[in-house]
């Protein structure tokens, strides 16, 4: 079988997609040693792909999955690269996209030989929770692993989620709910003004800098481990 595809969503711009997909293809290159096709679908506004844009591990694509041609071209992509994980950084909105066009990548699955692993990203509000509803309908019988980022707050503080029949449906489906931890605010805004990858940082931001994001890079990974199932978690190169 040809390597995963990991869809990484949220509905909602600002729930901290982005900051996952970066996560989640740093653990995948220098965690599991594996090649990764990063797909932007936030065409007009890239965020990720330029922060991989010098590492050799990752290859970028551009597609635009509010129309037909951009989800031909997701499976395209994936067909092409069939030793390299895909990583999708969906842009806002785009369970709208998926609603309308996601049976083409849907169909194509079984041929590519790929799992799809969904990541649904929330903070402690309610759309996000309707959001995943609206992708579940659209794309059903396809396990959701959802994220707590823990920006938005602690855990518990995570109540319409933690206590509701989505969770239940959500894990009853073979999904899991796990949390992306805080990345302090000032290495955040560092890895995307200065489009850095994670290890990319850890060579050009002071130590302070450097020493937070390597706890939070060893956080990540425990949930990620969680999530993608990859058995022990290597030593970052």
């Amino acid at each position: 079988m040809s390597k995963p595809i990991y869809f990484v969503g949220g509905g909602k711009g600002g729930v901290g997609k982005s900051l996952v997909a970066i996560a989640l293809t740093d653990y995948l290159v220098h965690r599991a040693g594996e090649t990764v096709l990063v797909l932007e679908t936030d065409t007009s506004n890239p965020d990720v792909a330029p922060c991989f844009e010098d590492d050799p591990g990752v290859r970028v694509e551009l597609a635009d999955l509010d129309r037909d041609e951009g989800w031909m071209r997701f499976a395209n992509l994936c067909e092409r690269h069939p030793d390299a994980a895909v990583v999708v950084n969906t842009a806002a909105r785009n369970h709208e996209g998926v609603a309308e066009h996601g049976y083409i990548l849907d169909a194509a699955l079984a041929e590519l030989g790929r799992e799809l692993v969904v990541l649904w990203v929330i903070n402690a509000e309610r759309d996000g929770l309707q959001l995943l509803t609206a992708f579940m309908e659209a794309m059903p019988g396809r396990p959701v692993h959802v994220l707590r980022n823990l920006k938005h707050g602690v855990e518990a503080s995570f109540d319409l989620y933690n206590g509701s029949r989505l969770r239940e449906i959500v894990e009853a489906a073979g999904g899991t709910s796990a949390n992306v931890p805080k990345l302090a605010a000032d290495v955040a805004k560092g890895l995307f003004s200065d489009r850095l990858s994670v290890a990319a940082a850890l060579r050009a931001m002071p130590i302070g800098n450097r020493a937070a994001l390597t706890g939070w890079r060893q956080r990540c990974a425990i949930t990620f481990e969680r999530v993608v199932r990859r058995g022990d978690v290597a030593e970052p190169v």
